[in-house]
């Protein structure tokens, strides 16, 4: 089922949640929305399933205009973050609880509902607990079977919102892998909401970043990570270091001292603000042998703390603008944090306080 989203807008009150989006679903695809809290993706998952009404555009099923169809007509099952069971009713029974409620002529026989529930379970891989109830179950359990509930009307959309925000990180990555793996199982067009990008970027076929009710950017999750449109993206998506600095020339000058060549300065006017944007593992970590000049392409930076995480090294330094009079350096801007291998900060034998050249591998500049 694809699904067209056609100039929407929503307000509650003064505030805007969302702004003229538009939005193409191919059927079958898995699309993340993602962005902050507040940025209006949960507002459009609820325009989709028809919990909300757009004040301006319209929802296309298949070409089909829904915008009025009530949610009961639209087949949309929805799964929400707390799992939203039956705590008086057994596992089995909230899984059919669905198809128990359909009207008298659709309803299947209780021989059909009990082996398409079972066949359910086993597809989750909770046959073993029908029996029990949502109380007795862990919070991951809880998760995949109000999933199966909503897979059990045969949605031709499947939309998630938060599904795993309430569970703990080890639970939320075994849980996102599964929803992978189910997915390219069933081949029902699915929509979630997270505010996780890495959950978005592992799951996804497509990412939808929105931000302030527009949507900033949309791609494959490696489009998106390798090339974002925006500070907004680049900044969301993983952490990033931020230099400050000019366009002159066609190249930027840093105010840490570094000078780039960059596709963005050539077309700037001279003393264009500029900001660099570098992520921790796109930097080059080296020794700084004292007297030497740093190079034009390379940070002079003071190691202030180095965090070992299993095998990366995460460096945060100070960087210092070297004084050529005095051959003194003074600390110039915010910490910036590189990452590394251990094996490579093993081997430098760094320690806090040591003086070292950063050099950036890629930068991309967004220009002001």
């Amino acid at each position: 089922m694809s699904i067209q989203v056609r100039n929407v807008s929503k307000q509650f009150g003064n505030f805007h949640a969302l702004r003229d989006v538009n939005l193409d679903i191919a059927s079958g695809e898995l699309i993340a929305l993602l962005g902050p809290s507040g940025c209006g993706k949960t507002t459009l998952l609820r325009i989709i399933a028809g919990l909300e009404t757009p004040d301006q555009g319209s929802i296309h099923f298949a070409g089909a205009d829904t915008t009025d169809v009530h949610v009961r007509e639209r087949g949309v099952g929805f799964v929400f973050q707390h799992y939203a069971l039956f705590r008086h009713m057994t596992v089995f029974d909230n899984v059919a609880f669905g198809l128990r409620m359909k009207p008298r002529k659709e309803r299947p026989s209780e021989t059909a509902i009990r082996k398409k529930v079972m066949d359910l379970l086993q597809l989750v891989q909770l046959d073993w607990i029908a029996d029990r109830y949502p109380a007795q179950l862990s919070g991951g359990q809880r998760q995949r079977i109000a999933l199966a509930r909503a897979l059990a009307v045969e949605p031709k959309v499947l939309l998630l919102d938060e599904p795993f925000g309430a569970l703990d990180a080890k639970v939320r990555k075994e849980l996102r892998r599964w929803l992978r793996n189910l997915h390219e199982e069933l081949d029902v067009t699915s929509i979630f909401v997270t505010h996780d990008q890495e959950e978005a970027l592992e799951v996804a076929d497509r990412v939808v970043v929105i931000h302030q009710g527009r949507i900033e950017q949309q791609g494959t999750p490696q489009q998106v990570w390798d090339n974002p449109a925006s500070p907004f993206v680049y900044g969301f998506l993983g952490d990033v270091n931020l230099f400050q600095g000019r366009a002159k020339d066609g190249r930027v000058y840093l105010d840490e001292g570094m000078q780039l060549d960059s596709p963005e300065a050539a077309h700037a006017a001279d003393d264009a603000q500029a900001t660099a944007y570098v992520r921790p593992h796109e930097l080059d970590v080296a020794r700084y042998e004292a007297g030497s000049p740093p190079p034009p392409s390379a940070i002079l930076a003071q190691l202030e703390r180095a965090i070992i995480v299993g095998p990366i090294a995460r460096l945060e330094l100070m960087p210092q603008h070297l004084a050529t009079s005095t051959a003194t350096a003074t600390e110039t801007s915010a910490l910036v944090e590189a990452q590394i291998p251990v094996q490579q900060y093993q081997a430098l034998g760094l320690h806090q306080g040591d003086k070292l050249l950063l050099t950036p591998r890629r930068a991309r500049v967004f220009l002001s």
